[in-house]
């Protein structure tokens, strides 16, 4: 059997290294005059990258064991990415939404057409993204620093202690 905190380790390695598939995705699309349906294909090609190296080690890994390390530290982690998870459904509503509209108007391959023009509450649906996306990365980040600490003091502290 693997020690967990070589588990640890690899859970904290894949979740810091979906950091930069994260931002340069949003990069793409905060960067991007138009967004052709070919700035959006790349767009995803990073996000679900970052999205995947997070989520794997949460449900793999984290998920099953939390019930189990029921601490103070735990909690605040799991509330963090809980909340982090939960902002990304928020902004997936108006993801969809939006994607409905552009496809269905062609806005994808004209890049012409005023999307604000497209339906009346594109509006909306472009906040939703936009505080959803922001909210899970800040959440991500809470996340992520909580988890580094927890990481610190389970496993490395112990480990110099031995």
């Amino acid at each position: 059997m693997v020690d967990e905190s070589v588990v640890a380790t690899l859970a904290g390695l894949s979740v810091t290294t979906s950091l930069p598939f994260l931002l340069y995705g949003a990069w793409i699309m905060i960067d991007a005059d138009t967004v052709t349906w070919n700035v959006l294909i790349y767009h995803l090609k990073y996000i679900v990258v970052g999205l995947t190296l997070t989520t794997v080690p949460v449900v793999g890994w984290m998920l099953p064991r939390i019930l189990g390390q029921l601490s103070g530290g735990a909690v605040i982690h799991a509330f963090f990415g809980v909340q982090a998870y939960a902002l990304l459904a928020f902004a997936l509503t108006g993801i969809v939404r939006i994607y409905q509209a552009k496809r269905g108007a062609d806005a994808y391959e004209d890049p012409d057409v005023d999307i604000d023009e497209i339906h009346e509450d594109m509006g909306h649906w472009r906040s939703r993204l936009r505080v959803g996306v922001a909210g899970f990365m800040v959440l991500w980040f809470c996340a992520w620093l909580s988890g580094l600490y927890r990481f610190y003091t389970l496993h490395v502290i112990p480990a110099l202690s031995a």
